[in-house]
């Protein structure tokens, strides 16, 4: 239930700060940029407190990382477990974990794309 509140709550306000900081006349998706900035420092700022307090009990964090921060943007975590790799001394993993979320998921995009305009006929 953690989870699914936080997320309720982060999606809406994920919602919210697009909305916010996108400008309707510009292209570029700053409102997506502003979030995803937004989420990462928010889960490295709770996440730094947590390790370093320890005063968040683990429902607390599971509500504000997985739930809030998970729900807010996924790119925050990508963000964290990428910082946690290369802390880790694992630089090589953390690379290969970048480039392949990265170049997989925006396959993923045009292949899911392309499948749904090959099943309805539109063209590309």
């Amino acid at each position: 239930m953690a989870v699914a509140g936080g997320s309720a709550v982060g999606g809406v306000a994920r919602y919210g700060l697009t909305l916010w900081a996108q400008p309707r006349d510009v292209a570029f998706p700053f409102g997506t940029l502003t979030v995803n900035v937004v989420g990462c420092l928010l889960i490295g700022a709770i996440a730094q407190y947590t390790l370093t307090t320890g005063r968040l009990s683990p429902e607390a964090r599971v509500l504000l990382l997985s739930g809030f921060c998970g729900g807010f943007t996924t790119f925050s975590t990508f963000s964290f477990e990428s910082v946690e790799l290369i802390q880790a001394g694992a630089w090589s993993r953390a690379l290969l974990y970048v480039f392949v979320s990265v170049a997989v998921g925006i396959g993923a995009v045009w292949a899911g794309g392309a499948a749904v305009r090959a099943v309805i006929g539109a063209p590309s």
